[in-house]
């Protein structure tokens, strides 16, 4: 069976395992059921997620044109405390950001190979951390907008790691923490203007489980606009990663706006 389209990070349900789905523009890919199975991707080219024009991608499954003019491939979504909104100060469309940063934001720690510290917006809890491929995360504060989320994560990010180690990760190689206890320490540490907003006792302990048949040993990352055609074995899904048995691994998300001939063989 052939599946053609252009990607984008797959779909997640939270399930025991985690379901993934790859979502074409006229068909879909419950991931789950290739596991165990010879699969092939080949690269056809390419398509801009927001244009939609077929120009070469340069970032975040955006052309160069989109990532440098878009108001959703501003710096402020990489870096929040850039965040602007709740001043009535527009970077790009304030309409857009106003949408976006003035709504719910959750700074969380993550435990995918070390303790990270994040931030992502209420409605993208928990698909933010299945994303990263934890297997534990822990809401440290909620705040009304994005702008609060990030000056907390600076503050902490002085203490933790904020990006994921993917080769550990996708390795199952974590280093044992209790994120609980790491709440507890950080009274003092998050910034004034959210010390109200800081919550020791509430301490909902997310576990999340991946559809992983067994974990590579060495991983090396598959780069589809160099190889063009990939073929292997499904072992495993975690984060937005497929993991062969080979230890070859393709980040879905890194890749979107490629379009892709999906075979299963």
């Amino acid at each position: 069976m052939i599946y053609q389209g252009v990607l984008t990070k797959m779909q997640t349900e939270m399930s025991n395992p985690i379901a993934y789905y790859l979502i074409f523009e006229s068909s879909f890919l419950h991931v789950n059921q290739l596991l165990g199975r010879e699969i092939s991707i080949e690269f056809k080219g390419y398509q801009c997620l927001n244009c939609h024009k077929k120009k070469k991608i340069f970032r975040q499954g955006f052309c160069f044109d989109c990532f440098t003019s878009s108001a959703s491939a501003g710096d402020w979504i990489m870096r929040p405390e850039l965040s602007t909104a709740h001043l009535g100060i527009a970077d790009r469309d304030l309409d857009y950001e106003e949408k976006v940063q003035l709504q719910p934001h959750i700074v969380y720690f993550a435990l995918s190979s070390e303790v990270k510290v994040g931030v992502t917006r209420k409605t993208q809890v928990p698909t933010r951390w299945i994303d990263q491929g934890a297997v534990q995360a822990l809401s440290i504060v909620e705040v009304p907008n994005r702008y609060l989320a990030g000056i907390t994560e600076v503050a902490l990010k002085k203490i933790y790691a904020d990006k994921t180690n993917w080769q550990k990760m996708l390795k199952n190689q974590i280093e044992p923490a209790d994120l609980i206890k790491e709440k507890q320490s950080l009274k003092y540490i998050i910034p004034k203007e959210v010390q109200n907003f800081y919550n020791p006792d509430n301490n909902q302990l997310w576990e999340i489980h991946y559809p992983v048949l067994h974990y590579p040993k060495k991983v090396t990352s598959l780069n589809l606009e160099k190889v063009v055609q990939f073929q292997g074995k499904l072992i495993g899904i975690k984060g937005q990663y497929l993991i062969f048995d080979d230890g070859t691994v393709f980040n879905v998300r890194n890749a979107e706006g490629l379009e892709v001939l999906i075979n299963l063989l």
